[in-house]
């Protein structure tokens, strides 16, 4: 059984016991949480397709921590105009494991 969920604007496709990153939530490391946007859930041969959500479907997630992923490096340049700008950014994400899909 697998299943589309919408977190944060971005979908993702996750399985009982997947675990993957998303943008940064307000949720506090091993707490569980219930994901309501669910686009489509498969299980076998049955298909539910939501319009927009499966009505009834539910994942319940679980916290697993907050991180930084690597560095990126931005650089700015204009030629003949000694303009030149490096700047560096990490983007703040959350780990989440998948415990339960109901449908």
């Amino acid at each position: 059984m697998y299943a589309i969920i919408e977190i944060g604007g971005r979908q993702y496709n996750v399985e009982k016991g997947s675990r993957f990153r998303c943008e940064k939530l307000n949720q506090e490391p091993n707490e569980i949480m219930s994901i309501d946007k669910v686009l489509m859930v498969k299980d076998g041969e049955k298909l539910q397709i939501g319009h927009p959500y499966v009505k009834g479907a539910e994942v319940k997630a679980k916290i697993v921590g907050h991180a930084r992923g690597k560095k990126v490096i931005v650089l700015k340049y204009k030629s003949k105009s000694n303009y030149r700008r490096k700047i560096g950014h990490r983007q703040h994400f959350t780990s989440v494991l998948i415990e339960d899909i109901k449908c």
